[in-house]
């Protein structure tokens, strides 16, 4: 298989690292700055570097793009422009909405689906790219009603092939959800410290130590603002009202601890606790594995669908295959879903979007 990696730093380093490792991939890469490039390449993480983009897509079977998130449109559309009609484009942006609205609406809008592992490291820069960084990690695929089935088939399994566990989600449910358990984390960092900054200015004397809650609450604070910055100007909205039900959630807390009522409180507390442990282990799977199989149109968008439908639904493909048939008009698709009552349930969702289904193990 052939990669291109469009932006050679931590994430498109490590997805060099893992591609060359488990996919045995030829892997080129391009950057804005030369040098990354040549850094990357002298690394390990590149075959080659390439002085422009489309020669770091020629023949790619698939291409990511890993630019900041600014720069991701142009770079998306470059790329797209650049590489032939059976190459997949994506990106690994922490923002989808807007730069999905931004795609041509020819045909190059089939190649391209959107994509964000949610994987990182405390250091940037491709010298600290690693082959394991995306091990057991959720990679969301934004696929449209324009996606080619076929192509989102080839994304999934190459994103399941570097270790990942991909998952699909609408672009808009995504930026919400992003907004949510990764903007508004940092945005409340940023004033818990502000706010102890204000406290140290204040008090007529040191404030004590801080201790291992707050460092370990602060601790993505200010992080990479130039970053942060494109972030949050292209989720902006999403962002803002997850700020404003906090606040409301803020003023909740205040009524009950001002309340005085022991019991209410840690009847208050205990309940966070729950809420943290369910959402921890909502994310865990297991179980034995079960295909679902099912006759569909050949056309685009059908694949992104039933993907869709599914992970809306929570139900999560673990793998999948397509099988088209001579004519190209129909075909099949094979879904592996773990745990019985989960594949039972994706029958279900898949009976209602109108498609016949089995199911074996």
């Amino acid at each position: 298989m052939r990669i291109a990696v469009l932006g050679v730093g931590l994430i498109g380093g490590s997805i060099g690292l893992a591609a060359k490792r488990r996919l045995g991939a030829e892997v080129t890469g391009f950057d804005a700055e030369p040098a990354n490039a040549e850094r990357g390449l002298a690394l390990g993480a590149l075959d080659r570097a390439a002085g422009r983009v489309d020669e770091a897509v020629k023949d790619a079977q698939v291409v990511f793009c890993a630019g900041p998130v600014s720069a991701l449109p142009a770079l998306v559309a470059d790329a797209l422009q650049s590489s032939g009609d059976e190459t997949v484009v994506t990106d690994v942006g922490s923002t989808k909405r807007e730069l999905i609205a931004g795609l041509p609406e020819d045909e190059r809008r089939e190649r391209f689906i959107g994509g964000h592992p949610i994987a990182g490291a405390e250091s940037a820069g491709v010298e600290n790219a690693c082959d394991d960084l995306f091990e057991g990690a959720r990679w969301y695929l934004t696929p449209t009603e324009r996606s080619s089935g076929m192509l989102y088939d080839r994304l999934q399994r190459a994103v399941a092939d570097l270790g990942a566990r991909p998952q699909a989600i609408d672009a808009e449910t995504h930026d919400r959800l992003m907004a949510t358990v990764s903007h508004l984390p940092h945005v409340i960092a940023n004033v818990l410290v502000q706010q102890a900054a204000a406290a140290a200015t204040e008090e007529s004397e040191r404030l004590p130590e801080v201790g291992p809650s707050f460092r370990d609450t602060t601790r993505v604070a200010g992080a990479n603002p130039a970053i942060w910055g494109d972030i949050f100007a292209t989720n902006s909205e999403a962002v803002a009202r997850e700020i404003d039900a906090a606040a409301e959630r803020l003023r909740d807390a205040a009524d009950v601890i001002r309340s005085g009522d022991a019991d209410g409180v840690a009847a208050w507390h205990g309940a966070a606790r729950e809420d943290r442990r369910r959402l921890l282990e909502a994310d865990l799977i297991g179980g034995e594995l079960f295909e679902l199989r099912l006759s569909v149109e050949n056309r685009p968008g059908t694949v992104a669908e039933i993907a869709l439908a599914l992970g809306r639904a929570g139900v999560n493909i673990e793998d999948m295959a397509l099988y088209p048939a001579p004519d190209m008009r129909t075909g099949a698709v094979s879904l592996w879903v773990a745990g019985e009552a989960e594949a039972g349930r994706a029958a279900e969702i898949v009976r209602e979007l109108g498609h016949s289904v089995s199911i074996s193990t």
